[in-house]
């Protein structure tokens, strides 16, 4: 009877809400921060620079800090402070968000998961979140720190696996980041760089439902696929400045060479193809990736042009991306039963994949 239960129950992601930071800026309003940031470098390199910059993808980007606090506030000890003071905010302002399109109440919350790799605090924003918003004394906390941009679709999957064993409950998971805190102000190589010319802030929610009566899309099926040898591949080094970006050049190769065992096997497991899957909600990496999975998607006559506007218009804003990109799709009118597929890549090097039902 127990069986019976668990294998007809489902989860269903009830709402989406971002929130951005009050700090925004076109590209080609920080080309001229950027110049001065290069004002001792060779002009063959500054012209390498801003090229980066203007070929980025990426028109506009908000941030916790004003572009000229990014050079000001050098020591780690100040980024941080500035990143634990404004993802409070921005966690209590995305929360709120989505509780308000679910019409749920804090207290309604049995499960929250928050997610972020640009900082550093302890306790974690979840237990401010709890005593900000009076949420439940007794709801169940998760906070995942290391799983970089992986870990929007990886909270969601954590989401899903509480719910499935709890019929008849309610999860939250923000995700809040701000890779402008990890900028590197005495680091001139390329993987700072073209960080900085592809990531921006920003925070979202997601809520999830196991109760008979939710409404939106159901998740069909879920699972991570992790890549051997590559954890050099994609993180952070820990360094007296703060957190260093690690970014191989051979990510977007690893993904092309590893892309049909990530997407087509995990279909078959419900029964279904890539030719049956509508809509592709995928986490903009960087242009790079974008243009490698978009050529991979492409030949199987899939578009992500929800992915590359996500981008264009926020840039890559870490854990919380995908979800920016989740957020247009419920505010589309979707008919029902067509399929969903999320996907998004992160350190260790890993693949998350979620399928969805609308």
């Amino acid at each position: 009877m127990i069986k019976g239960i668990y294998r007809n129950m489902s989860v269903k992601i009830v709402a989406a809400a971002k929130q951005l930071p009050k700090y925004t800026r076109e590209t080609k309003e920080i080309l001229p921060f950027v110049e001065t940031w290069l004002q001792n470098q060779d002009d063959r390199f500054k012209r390498k620079v801003l090229k980066i910059f203007q070929g980025a993808g990426v028109d506009r980007r908000y941030s916790i800090m004003d572009a000229h606090e990014v050079f000001l506030n050098t020591s780690f000890e100040e980024r941080n402070n500035i990143y634990v003071r404004e993802v409070k905010k921005l966690g209590r302002q995305c929360l709120e968000k989505a509780l308000n399109k679910a019409s749920w109440q804090p207290k309604d919350v049995d499960f929250i998961i928050t997610v972020s790799c640009t900082g550093i605090m302890i306790p974690s924003v979840d237990a401010y979140l709890i005593n900000e918003l009076g949420m439940r004394q007794d709801v169940v906390r998760l906070p995942v720190t290391e799983m970089g941009c992986a870990a929007g679709v990886s909270g969601i999957i954590y989401a899903q696996n509480f719910l499935k064993a709890n019929p008849g409950k309610r999860a939250a998971v923000v995700a809040l980041e701000s890779p402008t805190a990890t900028f590197q102000l005495d680091d001139y190589s390329m993987v700072n760089i073209v960080s900085a010319a592809i990531f921006g802030d920003g925070a979202a929610c997601v809520l999830l439902s196991s109760e008979d009566d939710a409404i939106g899309p159901k998740i069909l099926n879920e699972a991570m696929y992790h890549f051997y040898d590559a954890t050099s591949m994609m993180g952070f080094k820990l360094v007296n400045t703060g957190l260093q970006m690690i970014l191989d050049k051979e990510v977007p190769e690893k993904i092309a060479a590893h892309f049909p065992e990530i997407v087509h096997p995990f279909l078959a497991e419900s029964g279904k193809t890539i030719e049956e899957v509508n809509h592709l909600i995928f986490h903009p990496g960087g242009k790079k990736i974008v243009q490698t999975v978009e050529e991979l998607f492409g030949g199987l006559g899939k578009n992500i042009d929800d992915t590359k506007e996500v981008l264009k218009l926020y840039g890559n804003m870490s854990s919380a991306t995908v979800l920016y990109v989740l957020e247009r799709f419920l505010d589309k009118d979707i008919p029902k039963g067509e399929l969903g597929l999320m996907l998004s890549f992160g350190p260790g090097f890993s693949a998350q994949r979620i399928l969805l039902e609308f």
